[in-house]
């Protein structure tokens, strides 16, 4: 049998094609040239797309990157329907030549539109329906080409927005181009929004969003109450709108020797009177303001009882805006304090009813008809009052019950018993003179402001306001009014006490600032607002018999809260809160 002969692997005969030889013969003996012809068309078409895509592949940078990233961020913050028209056809033209220096081909193009094709899917859409997002028609490729016109591409220099460094040109010129085409559709506006909010991308293609805008600083209030304008001198003025700025019910920091409501008081227009200077106004008290002043600070009240009632009128002020769970109270010795936990800050009262050391001092066992003073020795009192931002003192009450004041020779450390009976007056300055040089020695004026409260009156005897029938304070429902102005009202107050605090503080304020409070005489017009028969009496509250007697148990001392005492707070209040800040 005769051999075949092997047909040709891609012989026409095969496929049932006939074809002629490109070399212009035909036949058996063209069919080598044949194949050769199409396998070497085969191979150069291969390596063509071949080549074609490694330059692709090449001119992306993938590196070691996580494949799920795209090579640009979805910009939320300009939409994405406006992303997409920004990067399509010229504008990737335009990225790829600033971030490799070299003319893009049509394939680059077609890949990256895809890219961003597929990054920017119907979720995207959906989002972007969402938020309300509208996106007008626009000329790219002018806006493109004034973009490209304005393009700045510095190599060797990264710009900084915000927290994020932008880490190569090519990201830098990105931005700057979305921005630039982006400008004919955002107002001025939305251009300086963009700018103050927006990041640049980094440099792992991250996904940017638009960071949450930041806590604007907390507005500085200042009121308007110049120095120039006397508080002090006014008149009451009845106003049941906008007093009390307190109910007695909403303070569960008073103690029940002011709460006189609660102990039987059935009156309460004693709550309701407003102070109004003269010739100027004296702002009702904003507790969040005062709080914002107090915030990081401590404020302190030094002194008798009587400061300790206006102490508690400051709480029952500032805790009304303080959660529950964020404020508490504690008392150790001499010192009570009570703290607001969201402005760490904390309103403290410290027993010391002369300043100076006496055997008054204990802060519960201090009922001693035989008071003694040593007016020299403050520095055991004063170590507490150090590094406290604003400091109120007071001391008067404890003068009252004798014309004279027993001086001790010696100290009581050294079981002195010996004194001399020295002048009310006389001996009230002493005390001044050692509290003043305290304050100069001890007070930064950049830091504390200080504070002396005048004379809190009694009101004791009813004939000195003119009710010859009337027993005490007791029953008094109204301020002294219509008062005719010929002579001063007299209700017994030391005015005596008042000239020497007035000219010992006047030089003080040559070297610290001090702000002396003249609250006595607006206070001899409240004979309605004391605590009276409602009220404690050695720490029990006075049963029906004791109320009874109102000669006998009235206590026209004290004031109920709220109260007068409050309007004594708002005179703090006016001149820390007028005051320059200062975050020491």
């Amino acid at each position: 049998m005769m051999a075949r002969r092997k047909l040709p692997l891609l012989e026409a005969d095969s496929f049932g094609l006939k074809h002629s030889s490109p070399f212009g013969g035909n036949g058996r003996r063209s069919s080598k040239y044949s194949v050769f012809v199409v396998i070497s068309t085969v191979l150069l078409l291969f390596t063509f797309m071949y080549n074609e895509d490694v330059k692709t592949i090449a001119e992306h940078p993938f590196g070691s990157r996580d494949s799920s990233r795209t090579e640009f961020p979805i910009r939320h913050d300009i939409g994405h329907q406006q992303f997409k028209q920004a990067i399509k056809e010229d504008e990737v033209a335009i990225l790829i030549e600033k971030a490799e220096g070299k003319p893009a081909t049509e394939k680059d193009r077609a890949v990256m539109v895809d890219v961003v094709e597929s990054s920017v899917g119907k979720e995207d859409r959906n989002e972007e329906e969402s938020h309300g997002v509208k996106t007008p028609a626009i000329d790219r490729k002018q806006e493109l080409r004034e973009a490209k016109e304005h393009a700045v591409g510095d190599e060797g220099k990264n710009e900084e927005l915000g927290d994020v460094k932008a880490p190569a040109p090519a990201i830098e010129e990105e931005g700057r181009t979305l921005r630039e085409v982006n400008a004919s559709i955002m107002g001025k506006k939305e251009r300086e929004e963009e700018s103050s909010q927006v990041k640049a991308p980094n440099s792992s293609f991250h996904e940017v969003k638009a960071p949450a805008v930041e806590k604007t600083e907390r507005q500085r209030i200042v009121l308007d109450v110049p120095e120039s304008c006397d508080l002090f001198d006014g008149r009451w003025v009845y106003d049941d709108v906008n007093y009390p700025v307190y109910k007695e019910a909403e303070c569960g920091f008073m103690t029940e020797q002011v709460t006189c409501m609660r102990n039987g008081r059935r009156d309460d227009r004693f709550q309701k009177w407003r102070w109004q200077p003269k010739d100027c106004t004296l702002p009702r008290f904003d507790a969040k303001v005062m709080l914002d002043r107090l915030r990081g600070k401590r404020l302190m009240f030094v002194g008798d009882s009587l400061n300790r009632n206006q102490w508690e009128s400051m709480i029952c002020l500032v805790q009304s805006v303080v959660p529950w769970n964020k404020k508490s109270l504690t008392k150790n010795g001499s010192l009570s304090v009570f703290r607001l936990e969201e402005y760490n800050a904390t309103v403290e009262f410290y027993w010391a009813p002369f300043l100076v050391e006496s055997n008054s001092d204990d802060p519960k066992i201090h009922s001693i008809l035989n008071r003694i003073i040593t007016p020299k020795s403050i520095d055991k009192h004063g170590e507490n009052w150090k590094n406290v931002d604003y400091l109120v003192f007071n001391t008067y009450i404890w003068w009252m019950n004798t014309p004279t004041m027993k001086v001790l020779r010696g100290s009581f450390d050294e079981g002195s018993t010996e004194y001399d009976e020295v002048e009310r007056p006389l001996a009230y300055r002493r005390v001044l003179n050692t509290w003043a040089k305290w304050v100069q020695n001890n007070v930064n004026p950049n830091r504390t402001m200080v504070f002396f409260m005048s004379m809190s009156p009694n009101h004791i005897r009813s004939t000195d306001w003119g009710n010859p029938t009337g027993i005490k304070c007791a029953l008094e429902t109204e301020p002294v009014g219509n008062w005719s102005g010929w002579r001063p009202l007299e209700v017994g107050t030391d005015w005596r006490l008042f000239a020497v605090a007035e000219n010992v503080i006047g030089r003080l304020r040559r070297k610290v600032p001090a702000t002396f409070v003249k609250i006595t005489a607006m206070s001899e017009y409240r004979k309605d607002a004391h605590t009276s028969v409602h009220t404690l009496r050695q720490g029990k509250l006075l049963t029906a018999e004791q109320q009874a007697d109102p000669a006998h148990f009235s206590d026209c001392i004290h004031w109920c809260l709220p109260g007068l005492p409050d309007t004594w707070n708002e005179f703090l209040y006016a001149r820390i809160a007028s005051s320059s800040w200062n975050d020491h």
